[in-house]
């Protein structure tokens, strides 16, 4: 069965989930310019985040609950989330001027999402046996890519319809590039009903319960970073948010960290899955620290740290996805990644309302300190499993 994979799936599940992942932040980038149509509205960068977060991590229960990917084909659930979450997203333009109809589109997008990310690499692992880690590496990739696509598209000076427009476009042909050219293969893996007892009681494995914790200091900081990392460079340059060059700036650091997730994959086949993410998070959870005075630094200073931050705080995201995944029981990999998934994107609706909360009192230099608990607490759960790594050799 091995032998009938066709050299362009792989590719095609990257590209869709690139595209598929534009949705995400799509409202981060344009808040600068709609912002005005909501005066009585503090704080709306958090809010619109933390709505997706919150609209992600239903979707992850609901689709884990119902069984979606397992009753149905995985391209097939993919497909039609993808069209689903381009309506949500497309939904905003309805009544722009309504914050609470914005803020729910924005939840229905991300519920959405929970149909594109975690069912893209199923997909991917249906057929890949051999090299499914790195498959997932690229996927992981992929997605911060279409995190940062957004950013991008707001560099060509379009205005915040056309950019709404077409990432909702984006997410159909990435729907449709997977509905029709990559089936479900051969090695699927169907997944027990979910029951939350059962997953709770995965818990009391310490190994797995190590890799939640990194994973959960992980996200504390992940999400809250690249939400508020427009306003970071508008601080640096000096300039107001919504220009081009912020634009520009916030796609390069959000985007670059696909060549942390890629080149930690290598490294991870080769050093273990615990050392690579362990690293990384002490690399992410320093830059935290000196974030203060880095941020007061000059361009030319503080622009290659944001970068370098940019590549570290999510290159381990698929390391802490393999560690769960080898660290739970055979019959309960699902249940409990979708539970330390979940627990994971709701810890980042508390870290995106606080930042939300502290950058309207315009003190942008102290904002990410409050990230630092995240990794510390991260790394703390990681250095036992370090020593005994199950993906090393």
């Amino acid at each position: 069965m091995e032998g009938e994979r066709r050299p362009h799936m792989l590719p095609v599940i990257v590209v869709a989930q690139l595209m598929g992942g534009s949705l995400w932040f799509v409202g981060n980038s344009v808040v600068g310019e709609v912002a005005p149509l909501w005066p009585q509205v503090t704080g709306a960068v958090g809010w619109l985040t933390s709505a997706v977060q919150l609209g992600f991590l239903a979707g992850t229960l609901v689709y884990a609950v119902l069984g979606l990917s397992d009753r149905f084909a995985a391209h097939r659930v993919f497909l039609v989330s993808c069209l689903l979450g381009a309506i949500a997203n497309a939904a905003v333009l309805l009544a722009p001027e309504r914050f609470a109809w914005f803020l729910g589109a924005r939840v229905l997008t991300g519920f959405c999402l929970a149909g594109i990310y975690p069912v893209g690499m199923k997909l991917a692992a249906s057929w890949y046996r051999a090299g499914v880690g790195w498959a997932i590496g690229l996927l992981v990739g992929a997605l911060v890519l279409g995190t940062a696509l957004p950013h991008l598209l707001r560099t060509a000076s379009l205005p915040w319809r056309p950019v709404i427009l077409a990432t909702s476009g984006l997410a159909v042909v990435g729907g449709l590039l997977v509905g029709t050219l990559v089936p479900e293969g051969p090695y699927v893996k169907r997944a027990g009903r979910f029951e939350v007892r059962r997953a709770l009681a995965i818990f009391g494995r310490p190994h797995f319960r190590r890799a939640a914790l990194g994973y959960f200091g992980h996200m504390w900081e992940l999400y809250a970073l690249w939400a508020f990392v427009p306003l970071a460079v508008a601080h640096v340059l000096r300039v107001e948010q919504g220009g081009t060059v912020v634009a520009w700036w916030s796609f390069a650091i959000i985007g670059v960290g696909s060549l942390g997730c890629a080149v930690g994959g290598w490294v991870a086949g080769r050093r273990g899955s615990a050392a690579v993410a362990t690293v990384q998070l002490c690399a992410s959870g320093l830059a935290c620290l000196v974030s203060p005075w880095m941020l007061e630094a000059s361009p030319a200073v503080a622009l290659p740290f944001m970068l370098a931050w940019g590549v570290v705080v999510v290159g381990d995201s698929p390391q802490f996805s393999a560690l769960g995944a080898r660290t739970a029981p055979a019959d309960l990999v699902g249940t409990g990644l979708t539970l330390m998934t979940a627990v994971g994107f709701g810890l980042t609706i508390g870290s995106i309302s606080l930042l939300g909360a502290l950058a309207e009192g315009g003190e942008v230099r102290w904002l990410f300190v409050w990230l630092l608990p995240g990794p510390i607490a991260g790394v703390l759960a990681m250095l036992p499993l370090w020593r005994c790594d199950p993906t090393r050799g």
